[in-house]
């Protein structure tokens, strides 16, 4: 079963990265302005994509400049120079899309990571910047009853975070 996992989920990381390297490098530059510049960088995630957010602020090896967004945060601090990306398992995700709907009125840029949802109404990736669509429709694995299991949205999450962070990376060491 592991092996089959595993095999699924390189596949998964391949497919991300061929169809989403450019979208990944635009991110990459959106965010790297509010690092460069005088903006914070914000990460709010839900669910277990809180995961991500604390690989960025609170890892062996945080982002610069980043921190995580919660309640806690006032809407009114926010200004044009702040960049934010948003990460939910759909982009459906109420909570995702309220604050993705506060950012786009407010011309705040952002990006956002998420599986895009075959519900109709309001979405994240309607009005990001940028949206990286995780493609995460079913689990990877069938059981004996023609179901699926084993959906690693946080796991897709990270490896597109990590493609994000690895360009910030060189864009920066190219601005010093």
């Amino acid at each position: 079963m592991l092996k089959m996992f595993s095999t699924q989920l390189s596949g998964l990381f391949k497919k991300l990265h061929e169809k989403d390297e450019f979208a990944m490098e635009d991110t990459a530059r959106l965010l790297a302005q509010a690092i460069i510049g005088s903006g914070k960088l914000y990460i709010f995630a839900t669910n277990e994509m809180n995961g991500v957010a604390y690989e960025a602020t609170a890892s062996q090896e945080p982002l610069k400049k980043c921190e995580r967004w919660d309640a806690e945060h006032s809407l009114e601090n926010i200004t044009e120079a702040d960049r934010f990306l948003i990460v939910s398992r759909y982009s459906t995700d109420a909570d995702a899309v309220e604050l993705g709907k506060f950012l786009f009125e407010k011309g705040i840029p952002f990006a956002g990571i998420s599986t895009v949802s075959a519900n109709e109404g309001e979405s994240l990736e309607k009005i990001a910047d940028i949206h990286i669509d995780l493609s995460l429709t079913k689990g990877l694995l069938p059981d004996e009853l023609g179901n699926r299991f084993g959906y690693p949205a946080l796991m897709a999450a990270l490896f597109v975070y990590y493609g994000i962070r690895f360009t910030i990376d060189e864009m920066l060491a190219d601005y010093e």
